[in-house]
């Protein structure tokens, strides 16, 4: 689950450091807050099983539970995503070109060399420099975007305080894990000059899968306190699905994200030993153990499906790309400007703005490839979903939660550039149809006639 949305120009920095925090998220939802656990699961009367049922039907009947000024205010919330993803690329690409044009990129550099001579440490005092730098010219788009923003919309909890402070751990993480990326990619970069774009993709891809591994138990526990799931009405059956479609779980945890967000959220993430099946305190409050079970199967179809390896492996022939363009943009760009710039060559750490501007040009017009990846590994894990728990109404009544922060019915085109899950309407549409499909199976079958006993006949 994504929690407030990060700018695309922040975002492509966290791609090239491979800082990848939740590769398996998945249903995320923002709805109202109701303080108890709905008891029943209620289905609109042309959702129930009948001989007549019609998925199409079904569908509309579901939709329809949905506000017309609920409606509007989702999809005001989700289309002015469309245009902060513009926002968030122009304003990026500004403060590298800032940094470039004004030559403080070379001058934090000198600062660099001048407090000590050994190349590692200049690239981590040159780190801390630059985002800390980024991280002061970014913070009115920042603050817009997450806080006010998500506050407008009635998705964030957090007053300024907290958030603040959230923002200074992340500030933290960024220092220590972005630093040890930036000293081993230009360590590399120095070494091997001629095929650096091809190492470098290689160790880019190793920080990732270390950052896949080490966020369940040692990252996600810096922002929320993750604790053990003990009640048993919930736990039992999420174990009972997890053995059933070989997962070695042991255990649910659950985090208190209800002290930043009102949105839904579970994920089965990590990798080996750091596996954990999760859902956070909203969906245990605001879910019914129908919605709670299709929203763990969903997970779970990430899990079962190979997805993270199946990113991972996507993300590699990504990075190859990236690197192999950013060879060539740097070449071309270094040989009209670098002496404007102050920046010396590919190894020099200066270099580093002009790096995060080209990588966020790449990562910008692969929005759409991006997003319909990520589209495609859910519909997948939606299916697996259905398949697993067998709660079509709970998957449906979960999609409608995700109306507050999700359109419902975009067009075709919408979706496939803007949307990285299937529409709320597709999405609703194939849980009916799934329980078209399985009709026999959810509704109680007829008494059989009794038999004449044997001497009755006579």
């Amino acid at each position: 689950m994504k929690t407030s949305p990060a700018p695309r120009w922040r975002l492509a920095a966290l791609l090239l450091a491979c800082i990848v925090l939740a590769v398996a998220g998945a249903l995320a939802a923002p709805p109202a807050t109701p303080d108890q656990l709905p008891p029943v699961l209620t289905i609109p009367p042309a959702a129930q099983a009948s001989a007549h049922f019609d998925a199409e039907a079904a569908t509309n009947a579901y939709l329809a539970q949905l506000p017309a000024e609920a409606k509007t205010r989702s999809d005001a919330y989700f289309e002015g995503g469309y245009w902060l993803i513009l926002w968030d690329f122009l304003y990026g690409a500004a403060i590298s070109l800032l940094l470039l044009s004004l030559r403080w990129s070379a001058g934090m550099r000198n600062l660099a060399e001048r407090i000590t001579r050994f190349k590692a440490l200049q690239s981590l005092i040159y780190w801390a420099e630059y985002l800390l730098a980024t991280t002061v010219l970014g913070f009115p788009l920042v603050v817009y975007e997450s806080y006010f923003r998500e506050h407008k919309y009635g998705l964030a909890t957090q007053t300024l305080g907290p958030w603040m402070f959230d923002q200074f751990k992340g500030l933290l993480v960024g220092l220590v894990i972005g630093g040890l990326v930036t000293m081993g990619l230009f360590a590399v970069v120095r070494r091997l000059q001629r095929t650096w774009w091809i190492w470098g993709a290689v160790v880019a891809m190793a920080f990732m899968v270390v950052g896949v591994m080490i966020a369940p138990v040692y990252l996600v526990p810096i922002f929320n306190k993750v604790t053990r799931l003990d009640d048993p009405k919930i736990t039992e059956p999420i174990l009972s699905l997890a053995r059933a479609n070989g997962i070695p779980a042991h255990d649910v945890y659950v985090v208190d994200a209800s002290r930043q967000t009102t949105r839904i959220s579970a994920n089965v993430s990590g990798l080996g030993h750091t596996m954990r099946v999760t859902l956070n305190d909203n969906l245990l409050r605001r879910g019914t153990p129908e919605q709670i079970q299709a929203v763990m199967g969903h997970e779970m179809g990430h899990y079962v499906l190979n997805h993270v390896y199946k990113i991972l492996m996507f993300y590699l022939i990504v990075y190859v790309a990236g690197f192999s363009l950013l060879q060539w943009g740097l070449d071309r760009c270094l040989r009209r400007w670098g002496e404007k710039w102050k920046i010396r060559g590919v190894g020099d750490v200066a270099v580093l703005p002009l790096v995060m501007l080209l990588f966020s040009i790449f990562f910008f017009v692969l929005t759409p490839m991006m997003n319909t990846l990520s589209r495609t590994i859910e519909t997948e894990a939606d299916v697996f979903g259905l398949n697993a728990s067998r709660q079509p109404d709970g998957f449906a009544q979960i999609i409608l939660q995700l109306s507050e922060y999700r359109k419902m019915r975009p067009g075709p085109v919408e979706e496939w550039i803007f949307f990285d899950h299937p529409s709320g309407h597709t999405r609703i549409y194939a849980s009916m149809r799934w329980k078209a499909e399985n009709l026999k199976s959810m509704t109680p079958a007829p008494a059989a006639p009794a038999k004449p006993h044997p001497a009755a006949a006579n």
